[in-house]
């Protein structure tokens, strides 16, 4: 099965030159460090920065270079730095071509739950409802199953909801995922030496499988 690194290298196989993408806390930062040479490509933080680099080399970190997660991060040639307001315009007014998110739970609807869980400190839910409320097209890279074995692959989101039949697309530690207009994971690929029993068995949602499915390339 694939660690967060592979999650994160698969899903930079979605990003297409030209686009303007927004990188949510969590397997989703490491995105910066898999996008593709040659790509132009315009990586958003919430907390307004426009032009994210990938992570820097230990010794040439930055303290005041953080994205959204309080980590250092490096800065691209042209980049620019910003008020959370523009940030959030841009947001809002939906300029962000793709944005990859974590999570705690996604529903066979495309419900995503991914900011609170109850009776647990939360200092704020952060730019998650704006974002999956204004996103064009978002994907969610998490854990398939939890430290317990239980699936995050739901028929029915059980922690409160950050957005409502929006997420498109999910990338976990088994496989790559759909989710069907009508509801439901449609499996595409199987990690390197994963089975499609396997996955079954960690799918609490509907899973779709049409034919035979290939294993991904990283």
């Amino acid at each position: 099965m694939l660690d967060k690194n592979g999650i994160a290298k698969r899903i930079a196989r979605e990003v297409k030159d030209g686009m303007f993408v927004n990188l949510g806390i969590g397997i989703p930062t490491l995105v910066a460090n898999y996008i593709p040479e040659g790509f132009n490509v315009v990586l958003q933080s919430e907390n307004g920065i426009l032009g994210m680099g990938p992570f820097p080399f230990e010794g040439e970190e930055d303290a005041d270079l953080i994205n959204a997660g309080k980590q250092t991060i490096t800065l691209l040639k042209g980049s620019s730095v910003f008020d959370s307001a523009m940030s959030f315009g841009m947001i809002r007014g939906q300029k962000v071509d793709l944005t990859i998110l974590g999570a705690m739970e996604v529903s066979e609807r495309g419900d995503i739950a991914n900011w609170k869980i109850p009776g647990k400190m939360v200092k704020g839910m952060g730019g998650a409802m704006d974002l999956v409320a204004s996103a064009k097209n978002i994907i969610v890279a998490m854990q398939q199953v939890n430290k317990a074995g239980q699936s995050k692959l739901l028929p029915k989101c059980d922690l409160p909801l950050t957005g409502v039949g929006c997420v498109k697309k999910v990338v976990t530690e088994l496989g790559v995922y759909d989710i069907l207009p009508g509801g439901g994971f449609k499996l595409l690929e199987r990690a390197p030496g994963i089975s499609v029993e396997q996955i079954k068995n960690a799918t609490a949602g509907r899973l779709i499988i049409d034919g035979e499915v290939p294993e991904m390339v990283l």
